[in-house]
């Protein structure tokens, strides 16, 4: 369509050189090859701007997949880190725990020591 409308405008305005004043016809073509200039030009203009925004695009969707690849990696870290302490803490309630029972038999041995010693 675009192609038929620029041959019919050379066409016309092949003619209308021809003649000594633009005829209504051949105003009408000029008209319409300019604005398909104007079109061709404002698409070219979008197709740069929608260019541009993909090469954004693209950076940003690799930027993302870097940070969540960073993220797996710290989690998995935290995690593990996480499990550690977890034993820790573990190990000290049983020290703690062993240390109380120690106490306690301290205690009622010498509340015992104490009771003899009264008599």
């Amino acid at each position: 369509s675009m192609k038929f409308l620029a041959s019919v405008a050379l066409f016309v305005l092949a003619r209308a050189e021809s003649e000594t004043t633009a005829s209504p016809v051949a105003k009408a073509l000029t008209l319409l090859g300019d604005l398909q200039a104007k079109i061709v030009k404002e698409g070219e203009a979008a197709q740069k701007v929608y260019a541009e925004f993909s090469e954004f695009c693209e950076d940003r969707s690799a930027g993302l997949a870097h940070d969540i690849k960073t993220g797996e990696a710290e989690k998995a870290e935290l995690e593990a880190l996480i499990a550690e302490k977890e034993a820790t803490v573990g190990s000290l309630t049983t020290k703690v725990e062993e240390l109380a029972a120690e106490i306690s038999k301290d205690e009622a041995d010498l509340k015992s020591a104490t009771a003899i010693r009264d008599k």
